[in-house]
């Protein structure tokens, strides 16, 4: 299958990539190597498969440079991946989250429809259900109170895909991940900055009083689920892909110090605006429709992520 990987230099987008690749997939990377985090990790991230993808360096804002690719490639599926991400850059830059994740989708979205891309995968978020007042988060639950531009933009991004499957017939899946971590996990993300931060006996950043839960899902598992909605027929769905298991953020701290062997010197400081007190995954729709079923427990991601960490060359 000739497959377009939006955002594929980035952490879930390279692993992605990988196994696309490894299966005989013939795989086009697109990704504008931006600044939100220095562009030599991505290019570091690509290093394994630079000899079996094609990579594209283009904006998907700019629509211009999309339909150059589209022209020149014929594709039978899109992975959108590309966004700006996070919640908390999201609240000082909400113009350049709306201009990337929503005009940037929609512009991939009309090419799809142009040029008869019939199957497109979009990476949304489990931020998508705000303060949910019912855990864990069902696909169908309300959704009428985001509560940062980041969760909006990606709301927005979902809805614009309703669209075009309603009017045009295109097959999509909607999945929402989250917390994602593992190996190439970016440098800004919570589990990458405490285990910096632990090795190089600086203090970790600890937002809030440590009682907000957050749903920790491995890369690994995520790419089972994105790969899975790639080769299903399914119409148009919504499905979250997480571990369907809460942990704490003072209990993540304790796991990284068992694992590192080293005490955490916390910098207690206000809860951030933007966050959530808890996200938490029902996936039993992920079960059903994707045979979705996450193997990597919060204990191992996490040795696994620091051995990662400890290894890589040059350190992030």
């Amino acid at each position: 299958m000739n497959i377009l990987v939006t955002g594929g230099a980035g952490f879930i987008g390279s692993h992605v990539v990988e196994q696309l690749c490894a299966r005989g997939d013939t795989v086009t990377v697109l990704d504008d190597f931006n600044d939100f985090y220095p562009p030599a990790i991505k290019h570091r991230n690509l290093a394994g498969v630079t000899d079996r993808a094609t990579i594209v360096v283009a904006d998907i804002r700019a629509a211009g440079q999309l339909r150059e690719t589209f022209q020149q490639t014929r594709f039978a599926a899109i992975i959108h991946l590309a966004a700006r991400t996070g919640i908390r850059p999201s609240l000082t830059q909400a113009r350049l989250y709306t201009e990337v994740n929503i005009t940037g989708t929609q512009n991939l979205l009309e090419l799809a429809r142009e040029f008869g891309v019939k199957r497109f995968i979009f990476g949304s978020s489990s931020s998508v259900y705000g303060v949910n007042q019912r855990v864990p988060f069902r696909e169908d639950d309300p959704l009428a109170h985001p509560i940062s531009p980041y969760a909006a933009t990606k709301l927005a991004g979902e809805a614009l895909a309703h669209v075009y499957h309603h009017l045009y017939q295109l097959e999509i899946v909607c999945l929402r991940f989250f917390t994602v971590y593992g190996p190439r996990q970016r440098p800004d993300l919570a589990i990458h900055k405490f285990t910096r931060a632990i090795l190089a006996g600086q203090p970790v950043e600890f937002f809030g009083d440590g009682s907000t839960r957050r749903d920790y899902t491995h890369v690994t598992d995520i790419v089972q689920g994105i790969l899975a909605a790639l080769d299903r027929p399914l119409g148009f769905e919504i499905i979250n892909l997480g571990d369907a298991r809460t942990v704490a953020l003072h209990e993540l701290v304790t796991l990284l110090e068992k694992i590192t062997g080293r005490p955490a010197d916390l910098h207690r400081l206000p809860d951030q605006p933007g966050d959530v007190p808890v996200t938490f995954a029902d996936i039993d729709k992920a079960r059903r429709l994707l045979d979705y079923r996450p193997q990597v427990a919060i204990e191992t991601g996490l040795a696994g992520f620091v051995d990662w960490f400890v290894n890589q060359s040059p350190r992030q």
